[in-house]
């Protein structure tokens, strides 16, 4: 072998490069977060081929409030949970009384969804579920599974333990595939089996991941309820709004248009498919949050600013290289994959795509602020993006054409608003001293006594 051959090999792939980019750990949930997206489309197309279409209307909706509702809830929770577990640890500190009272703080977000779903019924059932309560009560009980899964990763993740929490993952994306393509095959017709798939494959996850989690809480002072609250709240308000960004498309279009079940599910195809880089990005954030954290806890500016470089450029990269073949073969592939009528056109997936790009820079900037304590300017940037897909779904036009739209708006007003905040308030200022985080030292101290 030559010598410029034997260079060639020993250089890294492209594919290499890229991954190396990435937080420490990301490659160890890719392989889970793959397997959980890939369920996503197969449940989805299982579903779209199986039922009627009134019937995978009612599916995408309950999908589509599960992701919207339940995300905004319960994954707040686990990214705080990651956050503080990582702080403790580098504090060498134990996570029991941490993990307890997060765990109160859920059951507690939990009952009160539980009542409300409970007193909304009827309505719930009559407005987006062609009149089935089973369906609000398939939905209840995915809320309860999410949450489940939820906390245990947040306790994986703080701890750095990405290998259980990947397995997870992808136990997860496996029986959701498994129990699909079994109704599917079996003739199933009942939605209710195809919503209650998202209840029974993450609670199966969490059972068989559970040991990793007891095994590294070990006994440590619990935080004080004002720490856990001031954090959790103002971020559950911020990803709630960020998810009826990312959601509200095919919600509003069942209040815009109620009688035109096609554009529902076609929509939710459509935003899937649109979405394939976000399911590679959940690969991203678990490791992004843990390390930032780990860097802040640290005091390690320069480490802060590269990471969260870094993650930029690869996520702009997903956004191109998932949303060129969307905007040209989107069409097509939703009517091949889904069984999807001939409803959307090019200029739809382009703005979804773009949407998409715009919506995981936010992601990303925004658990910059989370880490930096900036809960409050986190929360103001999507009560700004939320306000601007309001407006731009309200305008005159086809509804379609408006909800599309109204994502990309209000992601790119995410974006640019969290940038110009990250800039005046962390990314411009000089350190203090040497290479640390700039700003007051207390803020960093992120458990109090009980």
């Amino acid at each position: 072998m030559t010598k410029s051959a034997t260079a060639a090999a020993r250089r890294p792939s492209p594919l290499a490069k890229l991954l190396n980019t990435l937080p420490p750990g990301t490659q160890l949930v890719v392989g889970g977060t793959v397997v959980l997206g890939a369920a996503s489309y197969i449940h989805l197309m299982a579903a779209g081929h199986g039922l009627a279409t009134d019937d995978m209307a009612s599916v995408s909706v309950l999908w589509t409030i599960l992701m919207s509702v339940g995300l905004g809830l319960f994954f707040p929770v686990e990214q705080e949970l990651t956050r503080l577990v990582a702080a403790q640890r580098v504090a060498e500190q134990g996570v029991s009384g941490l993990v307890r009272r997060t765990l109160m703080l859920t059951a507690g977000l939990l009952a009160v969804l539980a009542a409300g779903l409970a007193a909304a019924a009827r309505p719930l059932a009559d407005t987006f579920f062609n009149g089935r309560l089973d369906m609000v009560a398939a939905l209840g009980l995915a809320f309860a599974a999410m949450a489940a899964g939820n906390v245990t990763r947040g306790v994986l993740a703080g701890l750095g333990r990405f290998g259980p929490y990947g397995m997870q993952l992808g136990i997860d994306g496996g029986l959701r595939i498994a129990l699909a393509v079994a109704f599917a095959l079996a003739g199933v017709r009942s939605p209710l089996a195809y919503a209650l798939i998202l209840t029974a494959a993450p609670l199966v996850s969490v059972l068989l991941t559970l040991r990793p989690v007891l095994g590294g809480i070990e006994r440590g002072t619990a935080p004080a309820w004002r720490v856990l609250v001031a954090g959790l709240v103002p971020l559950v308000c911020s990803t709630l709004l960020s998810q009826v960004v990312v959601n509200a498309a095919v919600v509003s279009t069942k209040l815009l248009a109620p009688a035109d079940g096609a554009l529902v599910a076609g929509l939710l195809n459509a935003i899937v498919l649109a979405r394939v880089p976000l399911f590679v990005f959940g690969s991203l954030q678990a490791s992004l949050l843990s390390g930032l954290s780990t860097a802040a806890a640290a005091g390690d500016r320069g480490a802060f600013s590269k990471l969260l470089a870094r993650t930029c450029l690869v996520v702009t990269a997903l956004g191109a290289l998932g949303g060129v073949p969307a905007t040209f073969l989107g069409p097509w592939l939703i009517r091949v994959l889904f069984g999807a009528q001939d409803v959307l056109g090019r200029a739809d997936f382009f703005w979804m795509s773009a949407g998409t790009l715009c919506y995981m820079l936010a992601m990303v900037l925004g658990q910059a602020l989370m880490v930096l304590h900036r809960h409050g300017i986190q929360l103001l940037c999507w009560v700004l993006a939320t306000l601007v897909l309001l407006g731009v779904t309200l305008l005159p036009g086809e509804v379609a054409t408006r909800v599309c739209l109204a994502y990309t708006a209000g992601s790119l007003t995410a974006a640019l608003a969290m940038a110009s905040a990250l800039w005046l308030t962390f990314l411009r200022a000089r350190p203090d001293s040497g290479n640390t985080i700039a700003g007051d030292p207390r803020r960093t101290t992120l458990v109090d006594s009980a």
